[in-house]
Parts: structure tokens; C-alpha cells; sequence
């Protein structure tokens, strides 16, 4: 799955930093607590690193922002 979507090489780190931000978001209570992968969290994931970003704790500390960001957005909405 995560090779279909141009992740290559980095299969490890994307599944670190997702699983990083998806277990803060989880405790926080912005997504639920189900083993149930977050297609919108993951996708930010992605794009994040196809952008060159390579630290998995700094990948998921912008994945958790950008995904807060959208959840924002769309409840003001």
C-alpha cells in the first residue's frame, strides 16, 4: 500500500512517524482509538515527506499539526 503511493525506500519511516502521530492523536482524542489506519493522517504523512522532510519525530510533529489544522478548519466550517 504504502509502496502504490511513491513512499519507495521509506516504508519504515512513514510507518514510525504515522505511528508516532497516530498514537498522539489517539491519546488526545482527535481520532479514535481503533487499529484502523487514519487515510487523512497517512496521506499528510506522505505529502510531508515527498516534500523532504526526512526526521521521523519532526515528520510526525507536522503531520499532528497540519492534521489539528484540517480539523479545525473544518469544524469552523
Amino acid at each position: 500500500m504504502l509502496v502504490e503511493r511513491g513512499v519507495g525506500g521509506n516504508v519504515e519511516l512513514v510507518s514510525e512517524a504515522y505511528a508516532i502521530a497516530a498514537n498522539y492523536l489517539r491519546r488526545s482524542g482527535a481520532i479514535r482509538d481503533t487499529l484502523v489506519t487514519d487515510e487523512r493522517l497517512l496521506e499528510i504523512v506522505i505529502k510531508l515527506l515527498q516534500h523532504g522532510e526526512f526526521n521521523k519525530i519532526r515528520l510526525a510533529n507536522k503531520a499532528i499539526a497540519r492534521f489539528e489544522a484540517q480539523s479545525e478548519a473544518k469544524a469552523v466550517a
